[in-house]
């Protein structure tokens, strides 16, 4: 570990960090984590007042908000069953900005950059008696020091794939050097802890008990049944295509296969999403459609006049949009990886993506059952469309199949706090 120490903290780190400081003079988000973290522990100091010190601290790290998504049942649950102190840390300005007020968590704060002294100063501030590392963002400085004031700590919802680059010769054995302390390494799959035991990894560190986002997933899908974001009885007699989290590389495929739809299928309707939202963005949708058909605005909605393109034009409610779905395609899969196709998955449909879809388990697995379907180009995505809103029978076939994957999946809050209970 000396070895190790002396690299990472006087080769590796600087690098890292001139690294940052020069990309944060062209990336908006990175300067606004480097911005963001100039009074943190003058807040955290601030925060920690009032704090009773007679109650065990439970550390959740997560790099940006999708992590942190997957911790909130584990939190949520934990709060209601510990009399314990929380404390939610984020590397991630996305992460941290939007989750300012979470309700369940006693501390939030941005993560130090992973230096010895900055490190050690906030773990003696903090004095956490377990640290849960979300997935992936663990830093060596951090699990240096847990370890040698003798801290539990432990990874969940654990990834690792077969030919991971972190089991190349030198990053691997880099790593073996930051497991060989872990307490805990709480996988998603059997086939990820097995993974993970090319680093020298005792069986009684390893246990395999499921992803908490299909809890999570599932929680908020019953929460937005009762949102109500369009009238009642609105779409009565309609087929509803939810386009989620598109971007133009989706839409240059999606868009002309609905527009082709549109013609043979009087009762389709399509609710478009864009990951970015901005005006430049709508402005340039609406475009598309200028002259063959009619669009409005989300915003709009109390002029609604049977126009057959409805246009998100906010933020936070995609999951909710899936609940009046027929069918979804989810966005990024023609781009540089798909977004998240469980949300849509949950209600019991067809979901719909393009071919970069490698990143995601999930989406794999859909594609296995028979209920994800892969399009490569317009044909493909028109052909996959008319199927599904021709023929009854198949959506719901299709549709039963992706509520059972979800279904099957759920409980892994539940094994992860036995765990959990372990150490507190």
């Amino acid at each position: 570990m000396n070895i190790w120490y002396v690299i990472y903290n006087f080769l590796v780190l600087p690098m890292l960090y001139i690294a940052i400081r020069f990309l944060g003079l062209f990336n908006k988000k990175i300067r606004s984590g480097i911005s963001g973290r100039k009074k943190l522990f003058e807040q955290l100091i601030i925060d920690l007042t009032g704090i009773d010190r007679k109650k065990k601290m439970v550390w959740f790290h997560s790099s940006s908000m999708g992590e942190f998504e997957q911790a909130k049942p584990i939190i949520e649950r934990l709060r209601e069953e510990k009399n314990i102190n929380l404390i939610v840390t984020f590397f991630s300005p996305s992460g941290y900005l939007n989750s300012r007020n979470y309700p369940y968590a006693d501390v939030i704060s941005y993560l130090p950059f992973d230096t010895p002294a900055l490190i050690s100063r906030f773990i003696s501030l903090v004095r956490p008696g377990l640290v849960i590392f979300m997935r992936y963002d663990f830093w060596p400085n951090i699990i240096w020091t847990i370890k040698s004031k003798k801290i539990p700590w432990m990874i969940v919802d654990a990834t690792m794939q077969k030919n991971s680059k972190r089991k190349l010769p030198v990053a691997k054995n880099f790593h073996k050097s930051l497991f060989g302390s872990v307490s805990k390494i709480l996988s998603v799959s059997q086939i990820d802890s097995d993974n993970f035991k090319d680093f020298g990894i005792n069986a009684d560190q390893l246990k395999a008990v499921g992803d908490t986002r299909f809890d999570r997933v599932y929680k908020k899908s019953l929460a937005a049944r009762e949102k109500h974001l369009f009238k009642d009885g609105l779409f009565d007699g309609k087929k509803i295509f939810v386009f989620g989290s598109s971007w133009p590389s989706d839409e240059d495929v999606v868009l002309p296969a609905f527009l082709k739809l549109m013609k043979y299928d009087q009762n389709v309707i399509m609710i478009l999403a864009p990951h970015e939202p901005t005006e430049i963005h709508l402005e340039s949708i609406e475009g598309y459609f200028s002259g063959i058909t009619k669009t409005i605005r989300f915003s709009y909605m109390n002029n609604y006049n049977n126009e057959r393109v409805i246009l998100i034009d906010s933020i936070g409610i995609l999951l909710t949009l899936y609940f009046y779905a027929d069918a979804a395609y989810v966005g990024g899969s023609f781009k540089q990886g798909i977004h998240n196709v469980l949300e849509p998955a949950v209600y019991g449909i067809p979901v719909l993506f393009g071919p970069k879809h490698q990143n995601s388990q999930e989406a794999l697995k859909l594609v296995g059952l028979g209920s994800g379907l892969v399009v490569k180009n317009k044909r493909d995505m028109y052909r996959s469309l008319r199927k599904i809103f021709s023929d009854e029978s198949y959506r719901n076939r299709l549709g039963e199949i992706s509520s059972g994957y979800v279904k099957e999946n759920i409980g892994a809050t539940e094994r992860i706090l036995n765990e959990i209970h372990k150490y507190i």
